[in-house]
C-alpha cells in the first residue's frame, strides 16, 4: 500500500477510536470517520457507558470527528449485526455453549461487513481504536502483536482476523498506554477524554444474559427447566429455568437449595440441552489440561510443525503455556498450566511470545489427568 492512505476510521464514540482516527490524519493519512449503526431500533439500546452502540455513541463520534476535522458518516449494519452476531449468540447459548459476542463482531462486522465496504468505495485501510500492533515480517508479512498495555491489550479480540484483514488494517494505540491516550484527547479538545470505557455486551440492554436469552429465545429454547444435578452423587440438587442461562465454570444464581453433600460450592461443570439437565460438582472439577478447537483462523500461516507457545482462552484471562498441533480440520491443544471452566464455544487464541498465532473455536474439553475415567465436559 502507498504511504498515504484513504482511511475509514471506525468511530464508537469512545476515546480510543476518536485518537485513533486522529492519529491516522496526523499520520498523512485522508481519513474519513464512519460510526456503526447496529441496532434495527436504537431507541431500545442501552444509554450511559455500558454499551459501544447508542444513540449518543452516535452523537459522541460525530462530535469528535468535528473537532478532528474529517468527514463522518453512519453506516447501517444493523441487519447483518443481527444476523451474524445477535443471531448467533442466541444460537450458541441455546446449544449449550458460551460465545464471545464482541470477537465474532470483529470478525464478521467490523473487518469484514465493513472492510469490503471500503475496499469497494476505494479505501486503502480501516483503523479502529483497538490496542494491538502490527508490524511487517522479513517476508513482508503482517504480524499482529500484544499491544504495549498488557492491561488494554485487545489481540484476543481480534485473533480472528486473517492476513488478508491485517493487511488492510490500522491500530495506532498499540505502543501507548491507556493512561497517556486520555491525556492526548484532553490536549486535543476531545469531549469524550474521560467518557467511561464501554464494557458488557453492547446488545443486552440491562447486562442480564439470562432474561434477555429468556425473552428473545422463546419457542427456540431447547426447554424451559430442568434439573441440577450433583456429579458426585447423582442427587437432585435443584431446579433451573433453562440450561441458556448457564455456563461452564459458573457458581452465582445457582439457586440449589439442598446444600452439596461435601459442603463445598458448587460450579456448572456440563449443560445438556436435550435433557435439560444442568451438572454441578466442586471446583477441582473443573481444571483442564486438553482442548480440542476448529474453525481455526489464522493470521499467518498454519503451524506446520508442533507449536510451544501460549494461549489465552478469555478476553481478560492469563495466557496458559501450552502445545499445539494442527490437525486437519481440529487444533489440539495440550495445557502445560491447567485452566478452570473453559466452555465449549469459547475461543482458544494462540501466541507465540508477543505475536499472535490464530485463534479457534473451542468444541471440547478434557480434564486433567488426575480425573481419567471420568470423560469430556
Amino acid at each position: 500500500m502507498a504511504d498515504r492512505l484513504k482511511v475509514v476510521a471506525a468511530m464508537s464514540g469512545g476515546v480510543d477510536s476518536a485518537v485513533a482516527a486522529a492519529r491516522a490524519v496526523d499520520a498523512g493519512h485522508d481519513v474519513t470517520g464512519i460510526h456503526l449503526a447496529l441496532s434495527r431500533n436504537p431507541s431500545s439500546y442501552r444509554s450511559g457507558a455500558r454499551g459501544c452502540c447508542t444513540i449518543e455513541d452516535a452523537n459522541d463520534a460525530r462530535r469528535a470527528a468535528d473537532v478532528i476535522g474529517i468527514p463522518f458518516y453512519v453506516w447501517d449494519l444493523s441487519d447483518r449485526f443481527h444476523e451474524d452476531v445477535v443471531e448467533d449468540f442466541m444460537d450458541e447459548y441455546a446449544a449449550g455453549r458460551t460465545p464471545n459476542p464482541c470477537l465474532r463482531c470483529n470478525e464478521k462486522i467490523k473487518f469484514a461487513a465493513v472492510l469490503d465496504k471500503a475496499l469497494a468505495l476505494g479505501f486503502d485501510a480501516v483503523a479502529t481504536g483497538h490496542y494491538a500492533r502490527l508490524r511487517a515480517d522479513p517476508n513482508g508479512l503482517i504480524e499482529m502483536h500484544r499491544a504495549v498495555d498488557h492491561g488494554k491489550d485487545q489481540s484476543y479480540v481480534l485473533g480472528v482476523l486473517t492476513q488478508d484483514q491485517l493487511a488492510h488494517s490500522l491500530f495506532p494505540l498499540g505502543d501507548t498506554p491507556k493512561t497517556q491516550i486520555r491525556e492526548e484527547a484532553e490536549r486535543r479538545g476531545l469531549l469524550v477524554a474521560h467518557k467511561p470505557d464501554s464494557h458488557d455486551i453492547c446488545f443486552v440492554a440491562d447486562g442480564d444474559n439470562a432474561g434477555w436469552l429468556r425473552e428473545k429465545l422463546g419457542d427456540r429454547a431447547p426447554n424451559h427447566g430442568g434439573d441440577i444435578v450433583d456429579e458426585t452423587t447423582g442427587a437432585v440438587l435443584g431446579q433451573h429455568q433453562g440450561t441458556y442461562a448457564f455456563t461452564i465454570g459458573q457458581r452465582k444464581g445457582l439457586r440449589i437449595g439442598t446444600p452439596a453433600p461435601d459442603g463445598k460450592p458448587r460450579f456448572v461443570l456440563d449443560i445438556e440441552p436435550v435433557s435439560g439437565t444442568v451438572t454441578v460438582g466442586p471446583r477441582e472439577r473443573l481444571s483442564v489440561d486438553r482442548i480440542v478447537g476448529v474453525d481455526a483462523r489464522w493470521c499467518g500461516s498454519v503451524p506446520a510443525e508442533p507449536l510451544r507457545g501460549t494461549v489465552q482462552l478469555r478476553a481478560h484471562g492469563e495466557e496458559h503455556r501450552a502445545l499445539v498441533n494442527v490437525h486437519d480440520a481440529e487444533v489440539h491443544i495440550e495445557l502445560l498450566d491447567p485452566a478452570q471452566g473453559i466452555a465449549p464455544g469459547q475461543a482458544a487464541v494462540i501466541y507465540d511470545g508477543t505475536r499472535v498465532v490464530g485463534s479457534a473455536t473451542i468444541s471440547s474439553t478434557d480434564r486433567v489427568a488426575a480425573d481419567v475415567g471420568q470423560g469430556a465436559t
